[in-house]
């Protein structure tokens, strides 16, 4: 029997085609990898293709960042409605957060394919770039407004008759700091894009456009009637939580230290929907920990498609979206106003709110949901004229964490977690492009919280700055607030960051804004752990044992959180 949602669509000609799409995007990706400049998108990968409607509606993203899964097609939306004469050889840019965007160095580059004179859909790549201009290299410093974080652009008109805009271009070569890799980047988005068009147009030629369009529209109701079905499934209830986020980077006069501040969310969960309202939240920030909706959103989302649908059975679109509604007070730091700054907020809030969805949701489905994950991207930024070159450089890093304990497994160590996908920098890639040299990078033992599954280790990265002196900067979350442990688990560790000079002396680093780094200083972060599950009186002997032989668990943290070795013991 078909699916209700393929409105008399041959079944096996709808799979062929959804399939072709999801194909596409990730063709997308993989001619990104192949052509980008910047170290970030080549090998870090922090960027997402998606194919689109012509209303900018996702019906395809690739195996990228679940991170723009909520933001994207408000972005590719922003474009549609602003170039009503969109045409063939087209390409626009764009990256403003009250737009569509997230922050300002994503960086969307939008394409429409035509067929025959119609309008099939869009490809689209966000890309983050490295570096978007402002007063601190990786465009990461502590401003109080968004004019301070860099070039934002509206959605614009990049290429015009497949040719580029040279007037457009020398803009935004005009405010970055590395001109020519933005440009080998641009390129490589614009090449992505190729790719998507090329495709949606292959399917129009054998099926028809007509045909097309409808499947595409069938895809979106096809993934929303897939996550109804998964939100039926589970109890009704209504659940909340509240978080203290560790600051926005700007203290604020008569204070000693960033200043901290509070999220509440209230998840009610009815029959195949659910709405998250964060009604309570605090108000707008001074400093970039501002998110706009959009980004707000797709941290609900990727928590909820985790926990919906754990064996990703559901295509990831715009149409998933459709049973779950997201609100909160326009003002607030999770409903962003203009000319409020965001350029932290887009992964540090998305990360504690999907937390938060998940910390919630153990009141509804306990059984499907892990221990809080590191809470933060842990990026760290350098920059300056490379000693070796004589050029400028940018180096973009993003330090990863603990990913939080399950109900029936531990965490894992020192990967992405939740909202994010991207890959570690190679250490040889980094020493090549920048003038640094990584002198640690390990686990840090018991940055795992305890519990009958233990969470994931944090790891210390060091890096030694050569030549001369560099300015850099930090934006790291859960230094002040652990990530929590989950049905009785333990919590993980804390971020720790600090700089140690060429004399010895050794001082701590903010978790946001620009420091500056002389030559021969090594810095030095440790990202956070996460949360173990279940209480550590449960934990099985022989996996403690292993813990101990691998050096996750000291013998001190076995003694102290564990009694011993656990479970099972002799």
């Amino acid at each position: 029997m078909a699916h209700p949602a393929l409105h008399g669509i041959d079944p096996a000609r709808f799979e062929v085609v959804k399939n072709a799409l999801l194909s596409a995007a990730e063709e997308m990706k993989i001619v990104l990898a192949k052509t980008a400049y910047s170290p970030l998108l080549k090998v870090a990968g922090d960027y997402s293709c998606g194919i689109f409607n012509a209303r900018g509606e996702m019906v395809a993203q690739g195996p990228d960042l679940p991170i723009h899964l909520g933001s994207m097609p408000d972005a590719v939306g922003s474009v549609a409605r602003a170039f009503p004469d969109v045409a063939p050889g087209d390409v626009f840019i764009h990256n403003d957060p009250y737009r569509g965007g997230s922050h300002l160095p994503d960086v969307n580059v939008v394409m429409p394919a035509f067929h025959e004179g119609r309008l099939l859909g869009f490809g689209c790549v966000r890309a983050h770039w490295p570096d978007i201009g402002s007063a601190t290299p990786g465009s990461y410093g502590a401003v109080t407004e968004i004019y301070g974080e860099g070039l934002r652009l509206p959605p614009v008109r990049l290429y015009r008759n497949g040719a580029p805009d040279p007037a457009v271009e020398a803009i935004i070569l005009a405010n970055v700091r590395t001109p020519a890799e933005r440009l080998g980047d641009i390129r490589a988005q614009v090449a992505a894009n190729r790719r998507a068009v090329e495709r949606m147009l292959g399917l129009a030629r054998r099926y028809g456009t007509d045909a097309l369009l409808r499947i595409m529209d069938a895809v979106l109701d096809y993934s929303e009637a897939m996550m109804r079905q998964a939100l039926a499934a589970l109890p009704d209830g209504e659940a909340g939580f509240e978080d203290i986020i560790d600051g926005d980077g700007v203290i604020e006069q008569g204070d000693m230290a960033d200043r901290t501040f509070r999220l509440e969310l209230a998840l009610c969960k009815r029959g195949d929907t659910i709405t998250a309202d964060f009604a309570g939240s605090d108000p707008a920030v001074p400093g970039p920990m501002n998110a706009p909706l959009s980004v707000t959103a797709s941290g609900v989302y990727a928590a909820l498609k985790m926990i919906l649908d754990p064996n990703s059975l559901i295509p990831p679109n715009s149409g998933c979206w459709r049973p779950v509604t997201v609100t909160a007070p326009p003002g607030s730091v999770v409903n962003a106003q203009e000319p409020s700054p965001v350029v932290y907020a887009n992964h540090e809030m998305s990360h504690r709110v999907s937390e938060m969805v998940f910390a919630a949701m153990h009141a509804i489905t306990p059984d499907r949901v892990l221990a809080g994950s590191q809470g933060t991207s842990g990026i760290t930024t350098f920059g300056g004229l490379d000693y070796r070159t004589g050029q400028r450089f940018v180096s973009y890093e993003s330090t990863k964490g603990g990913f939080g304990a399950r109900p029936v497994k531990d965490g894992i160590n020192a990967v992405s977690a939740v909202i994010s996908n991207m890959l570690n920098t190679p250490i040889e890639v980094l020493e090549m492009s920048a003038p640094l040299r990584v002198e640690e990078y390990a686990l840090v033992p018991d940055s795992g919280g305890a519990g009958t599954f233990r969470g994931g280790l944090g790891v210390r990265r060091s890096w030694r700055v050569l030549g001369h002196e560099l300015r850099g900067a930090m934006c790291f979350e859960r230094a002040v607030t652990p990530p929590f442990g989950q049905a009785g688990g333990r919590p993980g560790s804390n971020a720790r960051l600090w700089i140690a000079l060429a004399d010895g002396t050794r001082r701590p680093l903010p978790g946001k804004g620009a420091f500056t780094a002389p030559a021969g200083s090594v810095v030095t972060v440790e990202a956070p752990g996460s949360g173990g599950f279940g209480p550590p009186a449960g934990r099985d002997s022989q996996a403690l044992r292993d813990d101990l032989a691998d050096g996750y668990v000291t013998p001190e943290a076995a003694a102290r959180d564990y009694g011993g070795l656990g479970r099972g013991a002799a």
